[in-house]
């Protein structure tokens, strides 16, 4: 299944991808977790229109980002980071979000600013202390995403709200796929038609079922929560002008220009 966020006709919804319309629907999909399936919860839908004539936008909006750094092993190789042996977490807020096709802005704070393509897991029924076993089935699905970060000013003792933190330093999109295998999935990101990063998810130091779980024995995760789940080698600066797209194989891809 494939879901958006949409605008038509100057109102905000929920939608489900059917072909080349959209079922319009009047709540946030959901995940109804019971005797150990798990069933998408879609409410109730409220008219089809052309998958054409909406404006997509990021398909959730999270109460909160947990971003997990150097969780791929070329990315800490890349740094001459030793590899975690628990995840390495921080939280981006709710104000960095930013849309498909949007513009990424630039801060004048900063004089380097680097794109970091990454699989994000967004959650679908409340999760805590959710064992490692059980825990993909509190992922709605997957979307793409970009953890825009402000290099020059990322310190290296690990505290890095100020670089990751800026209003549009998280684009998502540019929607939400239910049914791909998060553990073997392509990663690339492309700088101006260029190729910059290429990696899969198979590499990745913490799975996102690892991730979930270790993430609920610290905080609630709701519907609509993200979980960012690092990213590969190749992280470098964008300038104003560039355009950048995350690619991911069997979800789509996320392009942002730069202000």
């Amino acid at each position: 299944m494939r879901i958006v966020r949409c605008r038509y006709e100057g109102q905000s919804y929920y939608g489900r991808v059917d072909g080349e319309n959209v079922a319009l629907l009047s709540d946030f999909p959901t995940i109804r977790v019971s005797g150990g399936a798990k069933e998408i919860v879609c409410g109730k839908e409220l008219n089809r229109v052309p998958l054409a004539k909406v404006k997509l936008l990021a398909p959730c909006q999270p109460k909160k980002a947990v971003c997990v750094g150097l969780n791929y092993r070329d990315h800490a190789d890349e740094f001459g980071h030793a590899y975690p042996t628990s995840p390495v977490l921080f939280i981006k807020p709710s104000t960095s979000l930013l849309n498909p096709g949007e513009k990424i802005q630039y801060p004048p704070l900063s004089k380097r600013v680097d794109y970091e393509a990454e699989l994000v897991a967004v959650i679908g029924t409340t999760a805590k202390n959710v064992p490692v076993e059980d825990a993909l089935q509190y992922v709605l699905g997957y979307t793409c995403g970009n953890d825009v970060t402000a290099r020059d000013l990322q310190p290296q003792d690990g505290q890095w709200t100020v670089a990751k933190s800026f209003d549009t330093f998280m684009p998502l999109g540019p929607w939400i796929e239910t049914d791909v295998d998060p553990d073997n999935l392509g990663v690339r990101s492309v700088l101006n038609g260029q190729p910059r990063q290429s990696s899969s998810t198979k590499y990745l130091i913490f799975s996102v079922a690892r991730l979930v779980s270790f993430i609920s024995r610290i905080m609630t995760l709701e519907p609509g929560d993200v979980i960012m789940t690092g990213t590969p080698s190749g992280v470098g600066p964008m300038q104003p002008g560039d355009v950048i797209r995350i690619e991911i194989d069997g979800i789509g891809a996320l392009e942002n220009s730069i202000a």
